[in-house]
């Protein structure tokens, strides 16, 4: 027989399911609230099952819905009566507690916000019996714990019906009439949720505020590796289910990359939006975006992120493969989904690939005028933007926020012997940065790849200074960025007393100008040691080698003397080098 009895029935005997199923037929009296037997009957049952059982019961008295939950918990429901989704719902919820406890718990009270009853009603109960009940009800005011108004529990037998009753009258003439202006302003609030240690939790707690969410609760689970169907336990999941409810968030964010079925799983499981750590960066980067060119290249990374985890039933749903069971009406709604994506990442791609030769060409231009370049790279938001405006006068944006700066910004300089040279912003590196937004960012990175000198700036602010050093070390890597002259820079002194943990770094403040002499002199003795003056005798029966020398640096003086050209060129040291082998000491008579 079919009952029309929701939730966890399995295990549950006939007679039991069609007592509770014969509630829905019942209408409650004038003025009654919560009928005494009513009270019986949810206690009886509840206590032959040993789980929490709810009814929603209208303002007219009628019994719209029987759920049963488990021994600890019962999904609740939205049952709106209304269009307007700031008003009461018309709908008041009674479960039981089989613990005897007739309290309201934080789940309770967050649900009677979330989904706006008239009234929510706890009935403790025990050996069969009702004992104590306790309601709640939302009125508008911020005065009584953020607009609930709550009764003390009272015996089952002494419940103030009228009371009670009338008081959903007054709360419905205050509720919903001020509020929708502070719920369309108000932040999402967030739960984060990780299995590798609480520093990383903290870092996804910055990057979630960066993004402009308000951080509710914070959980971690021990795990040698995720599970594969929800990344955390079941178990875990359906408690992270009710925190979540009770913290009243809108999205819980993970800190590791969830596959498609995962997210899928676990948005059914705690019936909230769930994103992981790439989608969180991707967020940030698609806000901070401000160049045509790294607005571009976020949609592209979002897209390829995307596309492999857009979700169907696989091959089943394909038109493209043919042979049996793909035959039908044309492609399906996956199908179409996937190739919208892979032509918008293909135009993309092209916009992209037009704006690196663009790159290239300038930074052609740079290289025949041997125009060096130092590129600030580090941790995100170790100050890298703030060192630039104190070194170069400029006004890039600086604030105290991760990922503050997406787009390479340069400035020209100079160092104290007039050599030339082109100081660069890099975007900021994280641990776990998502291999999307490197391939992406592709030619914004290659400005620290192809950079002349490296600065690794450090923050010395953060306790985990040296962790992040290594992960900048890691990306380096990845980008084959190993080779160049590097001069180590630990930030932020003048909030933190670090000792240098690298040979040889340089401590210095940004924000006060402490120790920045000393660093534009490890620059321009960086690139004294990459790019020397040197000053070569070409003969005049040898003159086409000037023109050689000319592509190869930046000439400072040329002179025409008896002898020959006199030249004085700013050159790399291996250029000088290849020039003697080629043609020899005698020939260029080198001066220097």
């Amino acid at each position: 027989m079919k009952y029309q009895v929701n939730g966890n029935t399995d295990g549950i005997r006939e007679s039991i399911l069609a007592r509770l199923d014969s509630l829905t037929e019942c209408e409650l009296e004038d003025g009654e609230f919560l009928p005494r037997e009513l009270m019986k009957i949810l206690a009886e049952c509840s206590c032959a099952v040993n789980r929490e059982i709810a009814v929603y019961i209208t303002r007219d008295g009628d019994i719209v819905s029987v759920t049963v939950g488990t021994d600890c918990d019962v999904e609740l429901a939205d049952w709106r009566l209304r269009r307007n989704t700031n008003r009461l719902s018309c709908v008041r919820c009674v479960h039981t507690h089989p613990n005897g406890d007739g309290r309201l718990s934080d789940v309770d009270l967050s649900a009677l916000k979330i989904f706006r009853y008239d009234a929510m009603t706890a009935v403790g109960v025990r050996n069969g019996e009702p004992t104590f009940v306790q309601t709640a009800f939302l009125t508008g005011e911020a005065a009584d714990d953020e607009g609930i108004l709550m009764d003390a529990p009272v015996r089952w037998y002494r419940v103030p019906d009228a009371e009670w009753l009338d008081r959903i009258i007054e709360c419905d003439a205050l509720v919903g009439r001020e509020e929708t202006r502070r719920v369309e302003n108000r932040q999402e609030r967030a739960v984060l949720m990780g299995i590798e240690s609480m520093e990383s939790l903290e870092e996804l707690k910055r990057l979630a505020e960066t993004a402009g969410a308000e951080v509710a609760g914070m959980f971690l689970q021990k795990r040698d590796r995720p599970d594969g169907a929800l990344f955390i336990g079941r178990g875990r999941a359906e408690e992270l289910a009710r925190e979540s409810q009770a913290l009243e968030a809108d999205i819980c964010i993970f800190d590791d990359e969830l596959t498609g079925i995962q997210a899928r799983n676990l948005e059914e499981t705690l019936h909230i939006k769930v994103i992981d750590r790439t989608t969180l960066i991707l967020d940030i980067f698609a806000q901070r975006a401000s160049s045509a060119e790294g607005k571009l290249q976020v949609e592209l990374a979002q897209l390829q992120y995307q596309s492999a985890r857009l979700i169907g039933q696989g091959l089943i749903l394909s038109r493209l493969a043919g042979g049996i069971g793909t035959r039908g009406p044309g492609e399906s709604k996956l199908e179409m989904n996937r190739r919208r994506i892979r032509e918008r990442m293909t135009e993309l791609r092209r916009r992209l690939d037009e704006m690196e030769k663009q790159r290239s060409v300038r930074r052609k231009s740079r290289e025949r005028n041997e125009v060096p370049s130092v590129a600030l790279v580090g941790y995100t938001n170790a100050g890298k933007s703030t060192l630039l405006n104190a070194l170069t006068g400029a006004d890039v944006y600086a604030e105290d926020q991760l990922f503050a700066t997406l787009d390479a910004v340069s400035r020209r300089m100079e160092t104290a012997e007039k050599t030339p040279y082109l100081l660069t912003d890099t975007v900021g590196f994280i641990r776990k940065l998502p291999h999307t937004l490197v391939s992406a960012f592709r030619s914004t990175l290659d400005e620290a790849a192809l950079a002349d000198v490296l600065v690794i700036v450090s923050d010395g602010a953060s306790p985990d200074m040296l962790k992040q050093h290594d992960t900048v070390e890691q990306v380096l890597e990845e980008l084959g960025a190993t080779e160049q002259k590097r001069i180590e820079v630990i930030n932020k002194c003048d909030e933190a007393d670090p000792m240098p943990a690298f040979p040889g770094a340089i401590l210095i403040s940004a924000k006060t100008g402490m120790g920045l002499g000393e660093l534009k002199a490890a620059i321009a003795a960086a690139l004294q040691e990459t790019y020397i003056p040197t000053e070569f005798m070409i003969p005049f029966s040898r003159y086409g080698i000037l023109a050689e020398i000319r592509g190869m640096g930046r000439v400072i003086t040329e002179e025409h003397t008896d002898e020959g050209t006199a030249v004085t060129v700013m050159i790399a040291k291996e250029d000088t080098e290849k020039l003697i082998r080629k043609y020899g000491a005698d020939i260029l008579r080198q001066k220097a």
